[in-house]
């Protein structure tokens, strides 16, 4: 019976490529010469600092633009509201979210039983294991998974047997 297992993980040598391409374009772009804009990140936690919530913002685009070209998933990134720093400077704090939790896995396991589609899926160890009769529906699956707007991991497909 074809399967597949479903996982959020992702690829910390590409992330750190990411940021260091934003902190690159960061200092060289026009709208942030003079200030002491930085991206900072440290043991999953993320950092970006900056004279103004202007350039807090520019900075998260910037890098949410280079995690997209180097095939990191924008919702893996779980940012907090933007907070003063005192001296007149902005920071925003952040994680990286990876693997899928129990919650989590209960929740997307919910959502397939409610899809009524024919596969089984169970939750092993930050993984869901999805198996049914047919590939196609596996696929469908994934991408409705992909779409849904409860699940909120950026989601992979990993180990698909025929």
């Amino acid at each position: 019976m074809p399967s597949f297992d479903l996982v959020s993980d992702i690829d910390m040598g590409e992330l750190k490529n990411a940021i260091d391409q934003a902190k690159r374009e960061i200092s060289t772009r026009y709208d942030f010469k003079g200030s002491d804009a930085s991206v900072e990140y440290e043991k999953d936690k993320l950092v970006i600092e900056a004279a103004n919530e202007y350039q807090v913002k520019a900075s998260v685009d910037i890098l949410r633009t280079k995690m997209i070209k180097r095939g990191i998933g924008v919702k893996a990134l779980e940012l907090d509201e933007i907070s003063p720093t005192g001296n007149q400077r902005f920071k925003v704090e952040g994680v990286f979210k990876s693997g899928i939790d129990k919650e989590k896995g209960k929740k997307i396991n919910k959502i397939i039983k409610e899809s009524k589609m024919k596969v089984s899926s169970a939750y092993m160890d930050e993984k869901i294991r999805i198996t049914g009769k047919k590939i196609d529906d596996l696929q469908e699956v994934f991408q409705m998974l992909r779409t849904h707007d409860d699940v909120g991991l950026d989601l992979q497909m990993e180990n698909m047997k025929r």
